[in-house]
């Protein structure tokens, strides 16, 4: 069914539920678990620039992945920890295809009826329209 899964992450709480819907499929599917986080570039600066900013904000989403990894150690599953750099929605496209992703589960943003216009321009949204492959949007 899915053997490759792609769990795009920033860490946050409201992203530990992709990854749980992603751990028991891939229980179920033996499938391999790619975590992504991707660290967005400063907008007209060069990665030599600001290379110690960024080599400490990877130290830490490093620290940051192994912790949430360390939570489904006892899961039979695979969960391949990566961290990539520049704008999220290109770099988590371009790593659906790089790595041949049957999937991707992301979280998705509440729909303001009020704006929704505003919820069209979020990450999730973006990489659903855009993405060759299924996206599960889970709220």
């Amino acid at each position: 069914m899915f053997s490759q899964i792609l769990v795009p992450t920033d860490f946050s709480k409201k992203h530990a539920t992709p990854l749980e819907i992603a751990v028991n499929l891939a229980a179920k599917h033996n499938s391999t678990i790619h975590l992504l986080h991707v660290v967005e570039i400063i907008a007209d600066t060069t990665f030599t620039e600001y290379e110690d900013f960024y080599n400490r904000l990877e130290r830490k989403a490093q620290k940051q992945m192994n912790n949430l990894m360390a939570q489904y150690e006892k899961k039979s599953v695979q969960i391949l920890p990566h961290i990539s750099y520049g704008n999220r929605v290109q770099e988590i496209l371009k790593f659906r295809k790089d790595h041949e992703i049957d999937l991707i589960i992301m979280n998705s943003h509440k729909v303001e009826l009020k704006n929704p216009i505003q919820s069209w321009g979020t990450i999730s949204y973006k990489v659903a329209l855009l993405s060759d492959s299924p996206v599960l949007l889970v709220k």
